[in-house]
């Protein structure tokens, strides 16, 4: 049996983006606890090279509704990255979430052949589907989610594994 292009993509963005939020909300508390303003939290990097928390969180949630958006054939919504703030950042999910919710199985189905150009600074790609999701799209939301977790971990805010993996969708 084929796996389900849907089942692959929105339901995984959205138990990973819920588990996102509610890290989100155990940073706001961490730094309400300790009192600082927790506008440090967002600014920091694992490496000066990189991408701090704010923009990590923003990357995530584009990837997931950019892909589900080329998918659909529909228009994805306007995420400008624009976020200061935890309360921002979570109502930037919320509405990635929101997106992601709104999608039927049956816009995603049968799109593995689906032809999708997408430009890049370097030039213009041209993808399947499959090769979208899987080799480009999946990898880049793990990793932006991956790297947001381990930012506050890294300063001893108490989130685990649970915490990462967040409640998974019913199948």
């Amino acid at each position: 049996m084929p796996i389900s292009m849907y089942t692959v993509s929105v339901p995984v963005f959205v138990q990973h983006l819920n588990a996102l939020s509610a890290i989100l909300d155990k940073a706001a508390a961490f730094a309400e606890a300790k009192k600082f303003d927790p506008s440090v939290l967002l600014n920091m990097r694992l490496y000066p090279d990189m991408y701090p928390m704010v923009k990590q969180v923003q990357e995530a949630t584009r990837h997931a509704v950019r892909v589900t958006g080329l998918l659909a054939g529909i228009q994805a919504p306007d995420l400008p990255n624009t976020e200061t703030s935890i309360p921002e950042l979570k109502a930037r999910i919320a509405k990635a979430v929101d997106f992601l919710n709104s999608v039927k199985p049956a816009q995603i189905e049968g799109t593995e052949d689906k032809e999708i150009k997408i430009a890049f600074s370097s030039g213009e790609r041209t993808y399947t589907g499959h090769s979208l999701l899987m080799t480009h799209s999946l990898p880049n939301f793990f990793f932006h989610c991956t790297t947001a977790y381990d930012l506050l971990r890294q300063v001893g805010i108490d989130i685990g594994k649970r915490d990462f993996m967040g409640r998974p969708p019913r199948t």
